[in-house]
């Protein structure tokens, strides 16, 4: 038989080699050579040719990890990278092979290879009703900031945006602004990835809240309800964000 073939979706190098040297280490034969650090590469490839596994990190550029799912739903086995277990347990108990949590432990991805070698050879699972379930377990709590000896709970809803600042993440809401001692990459493994969309490396916005785009050339910024700021667009999250708004 051929080998099996993975890919490895994750936007982390180092994870991604942790992943990638894990497997080799559990599953030689298994040739895990294809990788993506987002979303649009994870789908060219996807669409070039399908792998038997695609590990893919919930969060990531372009599409995310949710989006690739729907693509290649009951086409190939899926194990979903998450640093949040609640996501993952949600998947695997609706049909998604497995989940891997971050960081990566060689004992925990051991029993995901062992699950992924007794169901190799079957047909891959429909993931409709875990991607709904994920979508729904991603949906964030309040968010709780300490201002003196007071603590503000703002709830997500309310929130327009999370930008890094320094050691902190600003959070922009409509009572006033505050910080969090949370980074951006931990904030959007809790967030709806429907409501809020990452726009930059270190900013993410409440879709629900953009009054404008304003495009420039190659440059995109946007505007959110009641703000004068102009929030910058990256390249690697233009082409969803313009595919949403056409």
């Amino acid at each position: 038989m051929p080998a099996r073939t993975a890919l490895i979706v994750e936007d982390e190098p180092l994870l991604r080699e942790a992943l990638r040297s894990g497997l080799a280490k559990l599953w030689p034969e298994l040739d895990t050579s294809r990788e993506a650090d987002d979303g649009l590469e994870a789908a060219r490839q996807l669409a070039e040719r399908l792998p038997d596994i695609a590990f893919l990190d919930i969060h990531i550029p372009g599409l995310n990890g949710l989006d690739l799912a729907r693509l290649v739903s009951g086409r190939c086995h899926v194990v979903f990278v998450t640093a949040y277990q609640e996501h993952a347990v949600a998947a695997f108990e609706q049909g998604a092979v497995d989940f891997v949590v971050k960081p990566i432990e060689s004992d925990r991805l051991a029993v995901t290879v062992a699950r992924l070698r007794q169901r190799i050879d079957s047909a891959p699972a429909d993931l409709g009703e875990a991607l709904r379930l994920i979508t729904k377990a991603a949906a964030a709590q309040p968010i709780q900031a300490s201002t003196g000896k007071r603590i503000r709970i703002v709830p997500v809803e309310e929130v327009l945006y999370f930008q890094a600042d320094a050691k902190y993440t600003k959070v922009a809401a409509q009572r006033g602004d505050l910080h969090i001692r949370r980074s951006i990459k931990e904030l959007i493994e809790g967030l709806d990835p429907d409501a809020f969309w990452q726009i930059h490396r270190g900013t993410i916005v409440n879709a629900s809240r953009i009054d404008s785009i304003l495009h420039d050339g190659d440059t995109m910024n946007l505007r959110v309800v009641g703000r004068d700021e102009r929030l910058p667009v990256s390249q690697p999250f233009q082409g969803r964000f313009r595919s949403r708004w056409r």
